[in-house]
């Protein structure tokens, strides 16, 4: 084994113009394809970071059905066994009790569709990021308080202004219509059209109010230190919480459309890669049959002196793993470096993709990922597409004859 390693070391050399070519061409897949991935995770990582801790969180826990119909029916008491549960589990950094219904807000002559979000600002602030995205005014402090927080495109389309008495108007649990008087207290900005268009956040106990749900909620959104504890929370929490009327989601079942197009772009993303690493293949294959091809006569000499074939057929490959590992290992080092330098220095795109991207729910922000699996997926995908390369060149010599390898020109 030691004079094979020897002998295939030695062969790469022998044509140094030939192998550079191959070692660059692998090189260059490897971080091109470390540097797409990193870039590609990072980004998914940062957004989904920000979409969940702005608003829905990483979990919630709702009345069955709720997620497909809205309706003030499918409420559930805010038990203290329940916020038991959740204090218990140190795995979740916060959850916060949300109301949720439509509405109408009045100003004046002035009238328009609400979506009323009611909470309370003490779990709030501990769970998620809405009371960062104030814009002009200040929060509601307390759970009682007759002060409300607006979008601000809802705020400029009511001609009303911070300090403004407005009416909110929204049919209660129990059928009838119920109204409440509120002061506007300020203004957030999501970036989000439909939010900044409609969103009007009340007190949790006056939303209750309005809507007649004494202590009661439509859902928890709860929020974690490390997406990676999900499974085990929503698990741990399925397992615990006794009223089998009440669900737990994970985001992905919250957020099905953001999820899907997370999911789209990554599928898209994976087979411009699979086309790269095939664009490579194909030259590994051509580079080490073209060397097999030069050598037919040394190996039917080495055939004739009784040099068994399956001894060529492993020096073959062991030239391409030698390569393929060089290769590799220098592609995962200048990716890490790319990589590494973006993880570190975001990029923020242009005033034109930021209004694009906030569209859509997303940061304008470009990251990269330094995760390990990206390492190592990428590495063992080129691995093996370098030894499935070198298994026709290997069949080649392995049915190659003594006689006709020496009399080959």
């Amino acid at each position: 084994m030691g004079l094979l390693l020897k002998l295939s070391w030695r062969n790469i050399w022998r044509n140094k113009r030939r192998s550079l070519l191959t070692l660059i061409a692998i090189v260059f897949a490897t971080m091109t394809a470390i540097a797409m991935r990193g870039v590609q995770i990072g980004t998914y990582d940062v957004n989904i970071k920000y979409v969940l801790n702005l608003f829905s969180g990483y979990i919630q826990v709702q009345k069955a059905g709720f997620q497909k119909d809205n309706s003030l029916t499918k409420n559930f008491k805010f038990s203290q066994e329940l916020q038991n549960i959740l204090s218990e589990n140190k795995l979740i950094k916060g959850f916060a009790p949300r109301v949720m219904s439509g509405g109408l807000i009045s100003f004046k002559n002035n009238s328009q569709g609400a979506a009323l979000i009611g909470f309370s600002p003490k779990h709030e602030s501990a769970s998620t990021t809405i009371m960062n995205r104030l814009m002009e005014g200040s929060f509601f402090a307390s759970d009682t308080s007759y002060d409300i927080v607006v979008g601000y495109k809802l705020l400029k389309n009511l001609n009303a202004k911070i300090g403004d008495e407005v009416v909110v108007l929204s049919q209660g649990i129990d059928g009838s219509l119920g109204n409440l008087k509120f002061k506007i207290s300020g203004t957030v900005k999501f970036g989000n059209p439909e939010m900044d268009l409609s969103a009007v956040f009340v007190a949790l106990n006056s939303a209750q109010e309005l809507l007649a749900m004494e202590n009661r909620i439509h859902s928890i959104v709860i929020t974690l230190s490390s997406q990676g504890d999900l499974d085990e929370v929503k698990t741990g929490l399925q397992n615990k919480i006794n009223d089998a009327s009440l669900v737990v989601l994970d985001w992905g079942e919250v957020l099905p459309e953001f999820k899907q197009s997370i999911d789209l772009d990554n599928v898209s993303g994976a087979l411009m890669l699979l086309i790269l690493v095939i664009i490579v293949a194909f030259g590994i294959l051509n580079t080490v049959l073209m060397s097999v091809t030069e050598r037919f006569k040394e190996f039917g000499v080495s055939l004739s002196i009784g040099m068994p074939q399956i001894k060529l057929v492993t020096l073959i490959i062991m030239e391409t793993v030698f390569i393929a590992s060089i290769g590799i290992l220098l592609g995962d080092l200048i990716g890490y470096g790319i990589n590494s330098y973006i993880h570190n220095n975001p990029i923020t795109l242009g005033a034109e993709f930021e209004q694009m991207y906030e569209e859509y729910g997303f940061l304008p922000i470009i990251e990269s990922s330094v995760d390990l699996i990206i390492f190592l997926n990428t590495s063992l995908v080129i691995f093996v597409i370098s030894i499935i390369s070198v298994l026709y060149p290997a069949y080649k010599v392995y049915k190659l004859e003594p006689l006709k390898g020496i009399r080959y020109t």
